[in-house]
């Protein structure tokens, strides 16, 4: 692949390092650099003129430092004549950030994909994106992935007659039904209510639970507020096991911690779109790589190639 060219943020070397050993592809250095007055500076220490260039950086703690890195590599890029810059964003944060459900509230979604396209950013390629709208928050391409094939060939391991994907809330409903017809289980869903970032209530588990094999699937789990109170309403119902599932494992606030002392909770799985600290490892977590799909999903943008055909398995919308 001789006229790409992979830089990475600072956000998440290791998953650029191994995306680019998927290519037979070097990954190019980059120079991050502060000013005095605590601006910064970033510098492509390669070649990009008239080249592919993808740019990796998932947008995680601290992700306004990590947010400007990326920008100034857009824009180091550009200025370097790129013949495309595709940002590689496994994880883009301020898609929560989707809608209007106050007066006067920011929409940082829309902002910071019009942040990205004024610096260069020629398409993006994302991973399971908060909510679908979000796709036309970008006047320029977007590829997005889902990992709900790597999830899924975690789970075959298990014997899935009595399985039920269990989504916490009506909105996710969707992708867990897609999950389960992938595993060829039952689906159900909480009944939640957001009260706060970090205060939600579920009042109840619509459908079949009790004695099933639960996976509770989520698209990612910050605190870990909304799981905790799901396993309280599953708890009533009695099912025979418990394991988690989420794409995005940000593990926010010692949420790993809480979620791997519940007594019921045999497993919990996510995927390496962000980088999950090793000190916060436990027997319990299961870290899958999703750098092969994203190798594969570059590949095929930089050759013209479909990328959605990938992933047929995803979910409509």
């Amino acid at each position: 692949m001789r006229d790409i060219a992979v830089f990475s943020g600072s956000a998440h070397p290791d998953l650029a390092e191994e995306v680019c050993a998927q290519l037979g592809v070097p990954l190019s250095p980059t120079r991050v650099s502060r000013f005095a007055n605590d601006c910064l500076e970033v510098q492509l220490m390669a070649n990009c003129r008239e080249r592919d260039v993808f740019l990796v950086q998932p947008l995680v703690t601290p992700v306004q430092e990590h947010l400007v890195e990326l920008l100034l590599m857009c824009d180091a890029a550009r200025g370097a004549s790129a013949g495309r810059i595709t940002v590689v964003m496994p994880h883009y944060s301020y898609a929560r950030s989707d809608k209007k459900d106050a007066p006067r509230i920011s929409l940082g979604g829309r902002l910071v994909a019009d942040l990205l396209v004024a610096a260069g950013a020629s398409r993006v390629l994302a991973m399971t994106l908060h909510s679908p709208q979000v796709h036309g928050f970008f006047s320029v391409p977007v590829d997005h992935l889902h990992a709900l094939r790597e999830l899924a060939a975690h789970f075959r391991q298990y014997d899935l007659s009595r399985a039920t994907v269990v989504s916490p809330d009506l909105g996710n409903a969707k992708e867990a039904a897609a999950f389960a017809r992938m595993l060829g289980a039952q689906v159900a869903a909480g009944a939640k209510q957001r009260y706060a970032d970090d205060r939600v209530s579920i009042s109840s588990v619509i459908g079949d639970v009790a004695g099933r094999d639960v996976i509770v699937l989520d698209d990612e789990i910050a605190k870990g507020s909304t799981v905790l109170e799901l396993l309280d309403r599953l708890r009533e119902s009695g099912p025979r096991t418990i394991r988690l599932a989420c794409t995005h494992g940000l593990f926010a606030a010692g949420a790993l911690g809480r979620l791997s002392e519940q007594p019921d909770v045999l497993e919990i799985v996510c995927t390496n779109t962000v980088p999950v600290p090793a000190d916060d490892h436990t027997d319990k977590l299961r870290i899958l790589s999703i750098a092969p799909a994203l190798a594969e999903a570059v590949r095929r943008i930089h050759n013209g190639e479909s990328v959605s055909a990938l992933f047929d398995a995803r979910p409509a919308g």
